[in-house]
């Protein structure tokens, strides 16, 4: 990872990076805690490496917290999204922050063993918020990893 450039996308790396997202994401909207928000709209942390793009992180500073709202790794295993959350919690502090949290969906369950072993903790399980989440974005599929139903929503939190 110590060979990992961590910068804030600007410009038409900005752009690229986040049609890249939103192709992973299903679009430039993600829907979260019965609300949405647009990735054109909210800052992006880039990890680079020999000048390739690795990898992106969008984020929400809201008061005295940062939300990680979607986080890609484009090389996998390559320690790319540790450095990405760890460089959006270094922006949260510095913005005042004091809580990083974010949503994921019960079937991501790469996800969750990912951000429980980086010290986030599952603080709640909004049981079928994913119904209201496709009525702002109905492009959310039924089922996702291994098959399993897209129901809930899951709220995991780290204290900055």
């Amino acid at each position: 990872m110590a060979d990992l450039e961590l910068a804030p996308a600007t410009g038409e790396e900005r752009v690229a990076v986040l049609d890249e997202v939103a192709r992973r994401w299903a679009g430039r909207t993600v829907a979260r805690r019965g609300g949405a928000v647009h990735l054109d709209d909210l800052p992006v942390m880039i990890a680079k490496r020999d000048g390739s793009v690795l990898g992106a992180a969008v984020y929400l500073v809201e008061g005295r917290q940062v939300e990680v709202v979607t986080l890609d790794a484009f090389a996998p295993g390559e320690g790319v999204g540790s450095a990405l959350l760890e460089a959006v919690a270094e922006a949260g502090r510095a913005a005042g922050c004091t809580r990083l949290w974010l949503i994921a969906t019960n079937d991501n369950v790469s996800a969750l063993g990912f951000y429980l072993r980086r010290g986030l903790r599952l603080v709640a399980v909004h049981q079928g918020a994913v119904a209201g989440a496709r009525l702002l974005k109905p492009g959310i599929p039924e089922f996702g990893e291994g098959g399993i139903p897209i129901e809930d929503e899951i709220e995991l939190e780290r204290w900055l």
